[in-house]
């Protein structure tokens, strides 16, 4: 070819890539290399062979572009069907959590999306009113003094996380996906970082359905991992019904 992406011209250990960037796009540098043209066309010179690969869509990432409508069309459907059946549920937590403690039936908190984005999950509110004002940012503990009655069995049942149907249909979350996290806990610890932020976080996944509520960031990111390698529609389903029984063995998150 006249104009050849990859230069095979080696320098001790590495190799020259013109890598072509688009018009009006500002071209990234590695490792102090000045822009060079071809024909006109910006081009990045000097960068390692390996980081090539994050800028070119690989088939797996094609495919699972494709993929993205169909998700979000089961997300859109399924979360529409799993509010008009849990209903009667939204209407009795509101009632008990209002009757039983002073503060907000609505909880509103915080959490790192996709990419890294912030977005606003909702709960129904389980705990005491300002429950961290002493603490500060700590994780729920099985056996918390904080949860209040009505909490604990909200909790048990899951009925607590029936709040953020909204946050999928609003298209910060996916129904199934990484568990979003604060980002308090995001900074402290980087097994919650990186390739754990390349989907949409979820209300279920594979890290829920295969551990406990205690289950350690290092432990559930294998799960993680393994889930966004995976990741297809069907799976989605799969991990939809598998919940189900997670639910009254009292498993997960």
């Amino acid at each position: 070819m006249k104009q050849d992406v990859l230069l095979n011209k080696s320098v001790r250990d590495k190799r020259t890539v013109l890598l072509p960037v688009r018009e009006n796009e500002q071209a990234v540098a590695y490792e102090n290399s000045p822009t060079l043209t071809i024909e006109d066309k910006p081009v990045i010179e000097n960068a390692r062979l390996a980081e090539l690969s994050q800028f070119l869509p690989s088939p797996a990432q094609s495919a699972s572009a494709r993929k993205e409508p169909l998700l979000r069309a089961l997300d859109i459907v399924a979360s529409i069907f799993l509010f008009v059946v849990t209903l009667p549920l939204f209407a009795l937590a509101a009632l008990l959590i209002k009757l039983s403690s002073p503060g907000s039936v609505v909880f509103k908190q915080q959490r790192v999306g996709k990419n890294g984005s912030i977005f606003s999950l909702f709960k129904f509110r389980t705990m005491i009113d300002d429950a961290e004002k002493s603490t500060g940012p700590v994780w729920a503990a099985k056996d918390d003094d904080r949860i209040t009655k009505i909490g604990r069995f909200l909790r048990k049942t899951r009925i607590d996380e029936l709040p953020q149907l909204f946050n999928v249909l609003k298209g910060d979350m996916s129904l199934v996906g990484p568990r979003p996290e604060r980002p308090f806990f995001v900074k402290q610890h980087p097994a919650l970082q990186g390739v754990r932020l390349s989907v949409k976080p979820g209300l279920t996944g594979l890290a829920q359905i295969r551990g406990y509520y205690d289950l350690k960031p290092e432990h559930k990111i294998r799960y993680d991992y393994l889930y966004i390698q995976k990741r297809s529609i069907l799976l989605n389903i799969y991990l939809l019904i598998q919940t189900i029984p997670v639910i009254f063995l009292n498993r997960g998150w």
